[in-house]
């Protein structure tokens, strides 16, 4: 059976690589971006390339988006020349930002007026998993529709789950945040206190990852801070976008968030200290200065 033709804008350090690994599973792409290096990259790999998102709503079945927040998501969607002017019913948009779930709610009520299926269906994992094609990918929307993506999806990542209904994907990936911000910070926190009472914290790190205490987290996080590494695999801003989605969600459903609400504060110290591009797992950089200690091994 043809596969679907699928289009896919926003190709940054993610996009660029999800829409590479579905044009290796074999489907049609037309792509759109701004980028002169990109827009080469993809014709090069016979991929279609075109100059609007309007442009891509017109020549797809399937239309992937993969931007930086809400904000630049409604743009595409129902800005000038957006998707929204050339869509039909039949087609199916895939929201793969992380946004907050009103906005994704509102989007797929709108579309639905034209026919338009919506999935939001944000990611985990960072670059090295979206090159891989092994990303976590939590989906919002109708069972069915999902069910028809889901070879699409499979061409992305590994552990692909249906959350529920429209805006549940993105409440997933807040969670997802949450946890993994704050599991960073009391990673931070606990090294910094052994650093401060004079032991090695890769001693300590050896002795309790294996524990209760591990995590995923403090297995990928930990050692960057050891080396001072915070190269960015999840950028310290988005991070900090995602947080601000999360406590906009929170006052929507009166949720309670005092963790949150703190390593936020923490986050956008850091983001006036000039470090909106490291590694989130440079909130350790918080602690080390308020300690005044380093975590780097000498």
């Amino acid at each position: 059976m043809e596969k679907e033709r699928i289009g896919f804008i926003g190709l940054g350090i993610m996009g660029k690589r999800m829409a590479a690994n579905l044009l290796a599973a074999g489907y049609p792409l037309v792509v759109r971006s701004s980028r002169d290096e990109t827009r080469q990259f993809f014709a090069s790999r016979k991929a279609a390339v075109v100059q609007t998102p309007e442009d891509v709503a017109r020549l797809c079945d399937i239309i992937i988006t993969m931007l930086p927040d809400s904000p630049e998501v409604k743009e595409v969607v129902f800005g000038t020349k957006g998707i929204f002017g050339a869509v039909r019913s039949g087609q199916v948009y895939i929201d793969m930002s992380s946004i907050d779930p009103a906005s994704a709610k509102e989007a797929a009520e709108k579309l639905a007026e034209k026919g338009v299926s919506m999935l939001d269906a944000p990611v985990s994992g960072g670059q090295e998993k979206a090159e891989n094609g092994t990303l976590s990918i939590m989906v919002g929307g109708d069972r069915e529709v999902f069910e028809r993506c889901l070879p699409i999806f499979s061409a992305m990542g590994r552990q692909i789950t249906y959350i529920g209904g429209s805006g549940a994907g993105q409440i997933a990936k807040l969670a997802n945040q949450v946890i993994v911000a704050v599991n960073i910070a009391v990673v931070a926190e606990s090294m910094c206190l052994g650093k401060k009472a004079g032991v090695d914290p890769r001693r300590i790190f050896e002795a309790i990852s294996g524990g209760l205490a591990g995590s995923q987290c403090m297995t990928d996080k930990a050692p960057r801070m050891f080396n001072g590494d915070y190269t960015p695999g999840g950028k310290l801003v988005f991070h900090v976008k995602d947080f601000k989605n999360v406590l906009k969600a929170g006052s929507e459903f009166d949720a309670s968030l005092p963790l949150t609400s703190l390593v936020m504060e923490m986050m956008e110290e850091l983001l006036k200290d000039g470090f909106s591009d490291i590694d989130h797992g440079g909130i350790a950089k918080w602690y080390e200065k308020k300690n005044h200690v380093s975590l780097i091994s000498e």
